[in-house]
């Protein structure tokens, strides 16, 4: 379930521009985009899940604080992130 370290490298490598930059803003919200599907699926199959749930939603307000940082400081990087991910129509 979780990401193996060749998928974390080649999000880093997509969005951040190199797999070292593991600080970039946009390597981490396509990270979390990333875990937040995976996360999104299993609660579809395992719709009890509590803790699970609780943990997804701590990963959306973590995505979404950063998207807002991203753009009061880059807006042009956030358009093309947002559009790249799909996250919003």
């Amino acid at each position: 379930m979780s990401l193996t370290t060749e998928k974390k490298a080649s999000i880093f490598t997509e969005f951040g521009g190199e797999a070292k930059n593991t600080g970039s803003i946009e390597g981490q919200v396509a990270l979390l985009t990333e875990r937040i599907s995976q996360i999104s699926k299993h609660l579809q199959a395992n719709k009890k899940d509590f803790s699970t749930h609780r943990g997804l939603m701590q990963l959306v307000g973590r995505r979404k604080s950063l998207l807002t940082y991203l753009q009061r400081h880059n807006l042009q990087g956030y358009r093309g992130l947002i559009e790249k991910l799909g996250l919003r129509k």
